[in-house]
């Protein structure tokens, strides 16, 4: 029986390699259906188009995340409109209305409890500085305590706006998100909070804005300041 030598494998000639994707997918021969993409892109295309929000309205900002998901403005256009109030079952935090001390366990509890990934939008004034209520017992700024992606200015702000909100946040998980979820890990998302590194000022990091311990903080500062002259 005679033996058949095999024949070494050669490179393609370069006319024959595909110049133009029209060449490249007849050479492939792929179906309609069938694309070809990254794993992590296919993943966020699935999580931005089904975003699961948890509402957290505490004040009027609730009253128009409500009509933000009611038929005029129409939140089911963009993935997003299937509220729901068991945080296991959602992966987007929307956080409407002023927040006390009393209240930021549970706010925390319920962020701990929601599955990874998650992102969480501060919307409005209060939510996202304290707002009016410049006192020692409303949170001044929920960025203090727990991540956030988006803010949304205003008191209230209009339903548009959360939409816009929205929208942003789901370019910012195309763009940014992995199926693992490394996003998540990197070293800015793990250091001190916005409002904590904002400014140097030690008036500004004074968490209770008790105007006493204003005052206190100052004179030290003018003291300090004098005595290096």
């Amino acid at each position: 029986m005679a033996m058949t030598t095999p024949q070494p494998l050669t490179a393609m000639p370069q006319a024959a390699m595909p110049k133009t994707a029209s060449q490249l997918d007849a050479r492939l021969e792929l179906p309609e259906n069938v694309m070809i993409s990254r794993l992590d892109e296919l993943a966020n295309w699935c999580r931005k188009n089904s975003l699961w929000p948890m509402p957290f309205a505490t004040a009027c900002c609730g009253i128009e995340l409500m009509a933000t998901g009611a038929a005029k403005h129409d939140l089911a256009r963009f993935g997003a409109e299937v509220f729901r109030f068991s945080p296991r079952q959602c992966d987007l935090m929307i956080v409407a209305g002023r927040v006390v001390m009393k209240m930021l366990p549970v706010l925390q509890r319920i962020w701990l409890q929601m599955s990874e990934p998650k992102w969480c939008i501060s919307m409005g004034a209060c939510a996202s500085t304290g707002g009016v209520f410049d006192t020692y017992a409303v949170v001044q700024g929920i960025d203090r305590f727990i991540p956030v992606d988006m803010y949304v200015p205003g008191c209230p702000p209009r339903p548009e706006q959360l939409i816009q909100a929205i929208i942003d946040l789901q370019d910012k998980i195309q763009v940014e998100g992995t199926i693992t979820g490394r996003e998540f890990d990197t070293a800015a998302r793990q250091l001190r909070k916005r409002a904590l590194t904002e400014s140097g000022d030690p008036l500004t990091l004074d968490a209770s804005r008790n105007p006493v311990v204003q005052r206190q903080l100052a004179a030290e500062r003018n003291a300090t300041t004098a005595a290096t002259r």
